[in-house]
């Protein structure tokens, strides 16, 4: 089974996101700040990160960083899951070399094709 971190400062769309990779068969671990994702990425090693851009502390930006950095998270694909979705933001997020973009609210399709693709693809 495959497990996926989410890391979500709100609670609805982390309930929301929690849900639906449940009802689809992944096993979720979650973070609320982008630091806790970092040592829940580096403590559990999930098959997948989906990250929340704009999180307390640390942004989910410079928390992908830090899992990269690390050789134990380094490979893990990383998901940016965020509501900011100009052009601007969508630029970081692909400069920063993300492995896809899932903007909110949640496209249920997208959202369930891009989880598949990655953690299928993953090693």
């Amino acid at each position: 089974m495959k497990v996926v971190l989410i890391v979500e400062d709100n609670e609805k769309n982390m309930k929301l996101a929690r849900d639906i990779l449940q009802a689809k068969g992944y096993t979720t671990l979650e973070a609320v700040t982008g630091e806790e994702g970092v040592q829940v990425a580096i403590a559990q090693t999930p098959d997948l990160v989906l990250m929340d851009i704009q999180l307390l502390g640390i942004n989910g930006i410079e928390a992908f960083k830090q899992i990269r950095a690390n050789p134990s998270t380094q490979t893990i694909p990383v998901i940016a899951f965020t509501a900011s979705v100009t052009p601007t933001d969508r630029s970081q997020v692909t400069a920063a070399g993300f492995d896809a973009f899932l903007s909110k609210p949640i496209d249920l399709k997208e959202f369930v094709a891009t989880i598949k693709r990655l953690t299928e693809t993953a090693v």
